[in-house]
């Protein structure tokens, strides 16, 4: 199907360096995708930035410049403000381009490829008109690795390249290195038509649509980074496509470096870990005391020792900055409050000051935020009250800004991971933490995730919502298909990592019975367990800890008392609880096609166990002592 037709003459818009850039990666595939998007977007001008500190400081100056940032009073922390109604992740109309004859999952949201590339090629159409078009190359993973794949961006946004370069490795001798080969992702972006703060207008015309068969995604008619960012979320799912074809995993989990609770044991031991929203992703991965690779997105392969090993695709955070404060969130605290590279976006601003939700200082009583001049009580354009900073405000930065990066968190050669966490939130059924009885259980484990909504969230509340490897929201396969990759991968390794379970949100009687901090004990019993050093008790849904072993973790961790009873209530197999957990991903997966056989055998057997033990004692709730 015809597309798009380039100018003939779009080199001339571009001056003699871009040009001598451009050759330079010596690409006719690079020069097509440039020539064809000129044609279509009709830039004035076309940049080319090969990611030199030259080009880098050309990219900041130009985003403020243009009015797409704002310096504040900390030298190199500058504010972007997206428009009021482009505060997040575009649900909606994210699609997968879907070729006619093929299909996915229900839950994936697809448009016909015809229809969808005819949609938004036509809101593409002459979008850069008196704006520069930037022509950008990074690298998805570390450079020079077998985790590495190029990307090209096409945008005419500053803000979104300046993003890009804080949170991606540059990637001009990534393409250099292809000699002309086309085997990399390209993506297209343009804000569409500005007002006058510099915001898009055109919301209702706000695309983002994923192409796996030529592995592009184009977006339109937005500025948040989620949306704008190709090289977030958007390439999660081309590389969750890629992974699917070269037997490898791409997962929506952080990687870090736990340390043992002995300080003497000098060792790192690898841990990736996925967790949906509100369910302590971040506040694992940057527990006091460990290292962080990367927070969000991780590809693993095998290595050639048969172990598996995890890379961090990013360099940088884009994370939520509500309720960062120096008491819960140090590390990232000062990071935020001290000079470097960083931006913050709809936060709110007053005399070159930022202020956001729950950083445990006073608001003043105006300033400016994503709403514009902003005042306290007042309403927005929609009558609804306008909080002074949003709820998804957020912070950019770079990882290497933080004191507590790990070292090898660029290594090309990735980390060996020595454990998978699945992290779910349930006030009622599952322990705080439980290891895998194998990799196909800890598989099944992954893909049964679950996380309860709470009063935060519009809806109602203690509904559980599945989400399988807290991935669901980008899957872009088969589920069947994607969890049979997960147990290949595994049959495939000599040494699999060991797979754990947690669950920080237990009540009773509407009070958690962790504490926030506790966390960290359940990592040290996950650590000390890779290394064979704590025995554990056998159940139906797993192995749990031994009281004396989290007992002897509290006191050299917080030396504070872990008492029995508190055990008993924390880790107690909640019979009825768990089975009513079953019948519901059973339910699930019953209408999915193409999912493994060892999937149900494992929901059957775990059932079968879950009830001959109440049968057995004779009771609903068994303490760990009577198993």
């Amino acid at each position: 199907m015809p597309e798009v037709v380039g100018l003939s003459d779009w080199k001339t818009l571009m001056d003699e360096e871009s040009r001598k850039k451009l050759e330079g990666v010596a690409n006719s595939h690079v020069e097509e995708i440039v020539g064809k998007y000129a044609g279509l977007c009709k830039p004035d001008k076309i940049i080319v930035l090969d990611g030199s500190e030259k080009d880098l400081a050309f990219v900041r100056q130009q985003a403020t410049a243009k009015g797409e940032e704002t310096p504040l009073k900390i030298k190199g922390h500058t504010v972007h403000f997206d428009g009021y109604y482009d505060q997040g992740r575009e649900a909606k109309n994210t699609r997968v381009l879907l070729p006619k004859g093929q299909k996915l999952s229900k839950s994936i949201n697809t448009i016909d490829k015809e229809e969808g590339l005819k949609e938004v090629l036509g809101f593409l159409e002459d979008s850069m008109k008196g704006k520069d078009m930037l022509v950008a190359f990074f690298c998805l993973g570390p450079n020079n690795s077998k985790f590495s794949i190029p990307s090209l961006q096409l945008t005419d946004s500053y803000y979104v390249l300046h993003s890009e370069s804080i949170l991606y490795r540059q990637g001009y001798e990534e393409f250099k290195s292809l000699k002309g080969s086309d085997d990399f992702f390209h993506f297209v972006h343009s804000a569409g038509e500005l007002d006058a703060r510099k915001n898009t207008k055109n919301i209702d015309k706000r695309r983002i649509y994923i192409d796996l068969e030529e592995e592009r995604v184009f977006t339109v008619n937005n500025q948040y980074a989620g949306n704008s960012v190709g090289l977030k979320k958007l390439a999660l799912r081309l590389a969750i496509s890629k992974a699917n074809k070269e037997d490898w995993l791409c997962e929506h989990m952080f990687v870090m470096g736990a340390k043992p609770a002995d300080e003497s044991k000098k060792r790192v031991t690898y841990f990736t870990g996925a967790f949906p929203s509100a369910c302590g992703k971040t506040s694992t991965a940057m527990i006091p005391g460990q290292s962080i690779i990367g927070d969000d997105i991780a590809y693993i392969k095998k290595g050639d020792d048969g172990r598996a090993y995890a890379a961090n695709v990013e360099q940088g955070i884009f994370g939520i900055i509500q309720d960062i404060n120096p008491v819960d969130d140090p590390v990232i605290y000062r990071a935020l409050t001290t000079e470097r590279e960083l931006i913050m976006s709809n936060i709110l601003v007053k005399d070159g000051v930022p202020f956001w939700l729950g950083m445990g200082k006073d608001f003043p009583d105006s300033g400016t935020n994503f709403a514009g001049e902003w005042k306290k009580d007042m309403a927005g354009p929609d009558g609804k009250p306008v909080l002074p900073a949003h709820k998804n405000a957020r912070y950019t930065i770079r990882i290497s800004e933080l004191e507590n990066v790990d070292p090898k968190s660029d290594d090309p050669a990735g980390v060996p991971v020595s454990g998978i966490i699945y992290g779910g939130r349930d006030s009622d059924t599952s322990p705080p933490v439980l290891e895998s009885l194998s990799w196909s259980h800890g598989v099944f484990i992954g893909a049964a995730v679950e996380s309860e909504t709470t009063a935060a969230k519009i809806g109602a509340e203690g509904v559980r919502v599945h989400d399988p490897m807290a991935n669901m929201d980008f899957l872009v396969i088969p589920l069947g298909k994607y969890i049979e990759n997960h147990l290949k991968f595994g049959d495939d390794l000599d040494v699999c990592p060991k797979i754990f379970a947690t669950n920080y949100f237990l009540k009773e009687d509407g009070k958690f019975l962790n504490e926030k901090v506790d966390k960290k004990v359940w990592l040290m019993w996950m650590e000390g367990r890779i290394h064979g050093e704590y025995e554990a008790i056998e159940t139906p849904i797993g192995f749990i800890p031994k009281h004396e072993d989290i007992k002897a973790l509290f006191q050299k961790v917080f030396k504070k008392d872990y008492s029995k009873e508190q055990y008993d209530k924390e880790f107690s197999i909640r019979i009825t609880k768990l089975v009513e957990r079953l019948d519901r991903i059973e339910a699930i997966y019953a209408v999915e096609e193409g999912v493994p056989e060892v999937f149900h055998k494992h929901v059957k057997q775990q059932k079968e166990r879950l009830l001959a033990l109440k049968k057995e004692k004779g009771k609903d709730v068994v303490k760990p002592s009577e198993l």
